[in-house]
């Protein structure tokens, strides 16, 4: 069988609407693999999910602790890597439609210098998620956490890059770690997901590095669902986890002066203002 396309869901204490995720993964006829990374404290979602871990598509690993989302799907990718050309990074509330898989799949095969490419994404109710971004500075991720909205909307909108409307294919140096299509080759020369991050900024971390090899593309010809539950924002645990995680991330790459990011912004701003 010609391997087409791995996929990875990191779980922790989910309920029952992850069964939807699963299955609109596996409600295709391409051949695909699909590895469910348990970090819960027990593996009850093994008997939860009994009859779509029998699959013989689906591979079920359990880790007894909490490793955080990028260590968890790196197991995954890690089993991955060699095997298939493309690895789907998956939330657990996320749903989309049968030939979401076939299209970006094709794109990918038609754009060679592609390394990442992530579709429309909307809230259930069909609204736009704005989750394609520019690489972000402290105020973007950190300061306007405790800012009112009216102060922080102009510069928020200018971060989520409303003015390209969401409906043109684009490159864009952030893309949401929610629904990630990875070209495997270039996991292998940019690295995986850095494991000091244990939640949240993760995904602007591997965009980053991808970007600097490979286009990373947002692609609205397709689109999914995203809950999109904004956990930090009504946890005071995962709010300093964000803050936390947020930190290490402008120590990695530098705070109020990162050339490069504002290099990479400028350009990609040109290409819808």
């Amino acid at each position: 069988m010609d391997l087409k396309i791995s996929g990875s869901i990191v779980l922790y204490k989910n309920d029952a609407s992850v069964r939807t995720t699963i299955s609109d993964f596996l409600s295709t006829s391409l051949p695909v693999r699909l590895y469910l990374v348990d970090n819960s404290p027990t593996d009850q979602l093994k008997q939860d999910l009994a009859d779509l871990v029998q699959d013989d598509r689906v591979e079920y690993l359990f880790n007894s602790k909490n490793l955080g989302f990028g260590a968890g799907h790196n197991i995954a990718i890690r089993k991955a890597i060699h095997l298939y050309p493309y690895h789907l990074v998956l939330n657990p509330d996320v749903s989309f439609k049968q030939g979401v898989l076939e299209s970006l799949l094709n794109y990918m095969q038609e754009n060679k210098d592609v390394g990442l490419v992530t579709p429309k994404i909307l809230y259930p109710n069909g609204e736009v998620q704005y989750a394609a971004k520019l690489l972000p500075t402290p105020s973007d991720l950190i300061f306007r956490r405790f800012l009112p909205s009216f102060v922080t909307k102009k510069r928020n909108e200018y971060f989520e890059m409303h003015g390209m409307g969401y409906n043109k294919e684009i490159q864009v140096p952030y893309l949401s770690g929610c629904f990630m299509f990875l070209r495997t080759e270039g996991l292998k020369k940019v690295g995986l997901f850095d494991e000091r991050f244990f939640m949240y900024p993760e995904d602007i971390d591997l965009t980053r590095r991808m970007h600097r090899e490979y286009k990373t593309i947002f692609y609205p010809k397709v689109s999914i669902v995203h809950q999109h539950a904004r956990g930090s924002y009504k946890s005071l645990s995962l709010l300093y986890i964000h803050i936390i995680n947020m930190i290490r991330y402008f120590n990695k790459w530098g705070w109020f002066f990162d050339f490069e990011r504002k290099l990479i912004n400028k350009r990609i701003r040109k290409q819808y203002e």
